[in-house]
């Protein structure tokens, strides 16, 4: 099981970055997945997750970046997407893309809840 995340850079604020994370040996739309960042000095958090219904999928945005940043996950490319639009500099940080464990259909907002977890990462966002 591996979670390979890009698509980091330096952005001005007020750009768009869009991150990607291709997980293999598993499916990706069977597992509760989400992307943390953590910037220096901080803690880990939660930026965005989704849950493994196709119909009715779930979605969890932390305030922040409601309105900004876009969670998406393309099953048939077993990849999960961030697209994020106007960058502030509060945004700059390591992302990192995860997973939870089989049969787990929720959401986490804690990284304890987490098993599968991709390499990050940088998004630095200045002027």
């Amino acid at each position: 099981v591996q979670l390979q995340a890009s698509g980091g850079g330096s952005v001005q604020p007020g750009g768009s970055l869009r991150l990607s994370c291709v997980a293999s040996g598993f499916t990706l739309g069977d597992y509760a997945v989400a992307w943390f960042r953590q910037a220096p000095g901080k803690e880990r958090e939660a930026v965005s997750c989704i849950d493994t219904s196709d119909e009715t999928p779930y979605y969890y945005y932390t305030e922040s970046v409601k309105g900004r940043f876009t969670l998406s996950r393309d099953n048939a490319k077993n990849t999960l997407y961030l697209q994020m639009n106007n960058l502030e500099p509060e945004d700059t940080a390591v992302y990192y893309c995860a997973g939870r464990g089989p049969s787990i259909t929720v959401i986490s907002r804690s990284t304890r809840g987490y098993t599968y977890w991709g390499q990050g990462t940088l998004v630095t966002v200045s002027s």
